[in-house]
């Protein structure tokens, strides 16, 4: 057999490979919400959510309890799910607004290169700046559909057609290729309509069965409450219409679907910090014809480093090859196979963040660092001495403005804001230690508990490690190099020195009666 016989039978078999390719290679309808909470869907027993969209893919493919984002907040979030890796392997990426560094490759680039359609539909990566590359934006969740418009239920939802974009999206494959899509939905991230879950979604005050100790329980923090549940419902509705045309369709037996959302719910001490609810998300994911013994329920410790590898691993995509950075992350097929899963998956994750948004002295950040193993969360503050969620006389602006913000400050000028000023907005010891299990609102810290100490410190030891193995720049003697890190908007470098220098300034979501100048008691 001649060298020359063997090279082109080799390259027979390749043509054949890849003609077949498409064929095998699942969809991928990858669907994230913006800023929800475990448990707030109706699959996790959560009644004052209605989500007939998410339960299905729950109940025909497999329901996580422990799924983490590394960072809770959207554009680091987001990098994560995108790269494969954690938050302080990303460079610049690691903060919000921010530079996404041109070294990354995203799994949808990936795919695009690998022959898959890919587009997307609302918020993809951001906010940031995503960088160029052949001259134009770089699309790093995959070609933007949103042309189409519909009335949203409320003045305050957006009103793009998400499910509309995705039939586009779908017509526009005039090749016929396997796909990938991101659907983005904005909700539920604020602001909301004040009272639309009652006089819009039909909701009742008393179907809340309770209040997290950190909010008063009153008629304003059920409101609000019932108001983010509407607009979860919202970004459900979509999803099910998207289900139901790709079963129209007869594509939905070989379409991965994978829903989660990307940090948790815009309430004081959730969204942007790092704790149980801020970095706990919902997740579910269906294959009909890649998930076996479906309708299971999966406590096994996922990331969302996960997510890519396991998009490039169903396609058929070699990570390395493909010019992905190596990734931290585990492709989650083994267990979508039952061969894998449970308490041996994973027996800890990494959590952190640096600068979010603005508001503090010098455009300083709240570096933490946090490690969830088994039922403890020990998270490191490394600078106590600043305000978690931002500075007072700028309205802790790393805490979106709504109604339950601005009643425990409207609580806190009265004197009877008890102990909710305190968690939400007050600062923080440099160590906690919380059992998520027992309390997954993480009000109880343990630190002073001389039953943990051993525990806590060899958490400690564990956390510390990990992040000098990742090459962490926080724990490596580089630390001040993440408060350095350019903010892509020029309006935001130097908010706080502007702001009290006396310009007349706004950021983020934030009521006037939020800014508390002078109370820095």
């Amino acid at each position: 057999m001649t060298m020359r016989y063997i090279q082109f039978v080799m390259a027979l078999a390749a043509l054949v490979c890849l003609s077949a390719a498409p064929a095998d290679r699942p969809n991928i309808l990858f669907a994230i919400a913006d800023d929800a909470s475990y448990p707030h869907m109706g699959a996790y027993g959560t009644g004052w959510v209605e989500t007939p969209a998410f339960d299905r893919v729950a109940a025909e493919g497999i329901l996580f309890t422990r799924a983490y984002t590394p960072n809770g907040k959207c554009a680091p979030s987001r990098s994560c799910v995108l790269t494969g890796r954690n938050p302080w392997q990303l460079e610049t990426a690691v903060n919000h607004m921010a530079p996404f560094p041109a070294q990354f490759m995203t799994y949808a680039e990936a795919l695009a290169g690998a022959g898959y359609f890919v587009g997307k539909t609302g918020k993809g990566w951001g906010p940031g700046d995503p960088g160029m590359r052949d001259g134009k934006p770089r699309q790093l969740a995959g070609t933007p559909f949103d042309r189409r418009r519909a009335e949203p239920p409320t003045s305050k939802m957006g009103a793009t057609d998400y499910a509309g974009n995705f039939e586009d999206f779908l017509a526009a494959n005039g090749e016929g290729k396997p796909w990938c899509f991101w659907y983005g939905a904005v909700e539920p991230h604020r602001a909301y309509e004040y009272g639309s879950g009652v006089a819009k979604g039909g909701k009742a005050l008393d179907s809340i069965d309770s209040v997290p100790g950190m909010w008063p329980d009153d008629e304003v923090t059920r409101n609000d409450l019932l108001d983010y549940a509407f607009e979860i419902e919202h970004f459900d509705r979509h999803l099910g219409r998207m289900l139901a045309l790709l079963e129209s369709r007869g594509e939905l037996e070989n379409t991965l679907v994978v829903v989660t959302a990307d940090n948790g719910m815009p309430f004081p001490r959730v969204k942007g910090q790092v704790y149980g609810p801020s970095n706990h998300m919902p997740l579910a994911i269906m294959w009909q014809g890649g998930i076996a013994a479906p309708g299971r329920v999966e406590e096994a410790l996922v990331n969302f480093i996960d997510f890519a590898p396991t998009f490039l691993a169903a396609a058929g995509v070699d990570a390395g090859a493909s010019g992905m950075a190596p990734m931290t992350g585990r492709s989650l097929l083994p267990i979508f196979r039952g061969e894998a899963g449970g308490a041996d998956w994973r027996n800890h994750v990494l959590l952190g963040k640096e600068r979010h948004d603005v508001g503090r002295p010098g455009d300083a950040g709240y570096p933490v660092r946090a490690l969830l193993e088994g039922d403890l969360l020990y998270i490191h503050n490394f600078e106590p001495d600043r305000w978690p969620s931002g500075n007072p006389e700028t309205g802790y602006l790393n805490c979106d403005g709504g109604a339950t913000k601005t009643r425990i400050l409207e609580m806190r000028r009265a004197g009877r804001d008890g102990p909710y000023w305190r968690l939400c907005f007050g600062k923080r010891p440099a160590e906690e230690l919380y059992d998520v299990r027992k309390d997954p609102w993480c009000l109880e810290n343990l630190m002073a508990d001389p039953g943990y100490e051993a525990r806590a410190g060899e958490m400690r030891g564990l956390l510390f490690g990990a992040l000098a193995a990742e090459g962490d720049r926080r724990v490596a003697g580089d630390a001040g190099w993440f408060d350095g890190i350019p903010y892509t908007d020029a309006r935001t470098a130097g908010f706080y020195e502007r702001y009290m220098g006396g310009e007349a300034l706004k950021a983020g979501w934030v009521e006037e009666g939020d800014f508390e100048a002078g109370m820095l008691d």
